[in-house]
């Protein structure tokens, strides 16, 4: 039996759809009227961001990312998701490598784990705004996680989601 269409989201998807966002809300409306069955994934790393900006983050970002963890399972309907069987080892192996060849820039770790995680999951796209993530090479970067042995997500922002199934 195949596996359904799996679609992950980035830490700034949750926040704006917490914020309720018309973009965001419009691609996640898009998503679930043209991929019915497929499965929207939170991965380890959104997570982590998540509760770092409820720790850190100002009061409210504080708000948001709460709510966004609250929201998660209901009312949203999303599945958090864990890498554990193939290793965070991989994880952060990957990540090193597409901040290594420059595809995300050296600080911003947290975006590469998101991306490696999504490869392994496999995701079939990854949806995000931001720029590190949004405005990646995706031709070097399927040679990349190619060499790694892993799936290559789509990586789409949710204006190109709404306006590549519309526009």
């Amino acid at each position: 039996m195949q596996k359904p269409l799996s679609i992950a989201v980035d830490t700034n998807f949750l926040l704006d759809l917490e914020r309720r966002r018309d973009i965001v809300l419009d691609c996640l409306d898009t998503v679930k009227k043209r991929l019915p069955n497929c499965s929207i994934i939170v991965l380890p790393t959104v997570i982590i961001e998540l509760r770092e900006i409820c720790q850190f983050g100002e009061e409210d970002e504080k708000h948001s990312a709460q709510n966004a963890l609250q929201n998660i399972l209901a009312p949203w309907g999303f599945h958090p998701v864990n890498c554990v069987p193939v290793g965070h080892g991989i994880v952060e192996q990957i990540g090193n490598k597409l901040r290594g060849k420059g595809l995300i820039p050296e600080e911003e770790k947290h975006d590469s784990f998101i991306i490696a995680e999504a490869a392994l999951y496999p995701a079939t796209i990854l949806i995000s705004s931001d720029t590190h993530i949004r405005d990646i090479d995706q031709h070097m970067l399927k040679i990349e996680l190619d060499s790694s042995d892993v799936g290559c997500p789509i990586i789409a922002s949710p204006w190109q989601i709404v306006n590549e199934f519309y526009g």
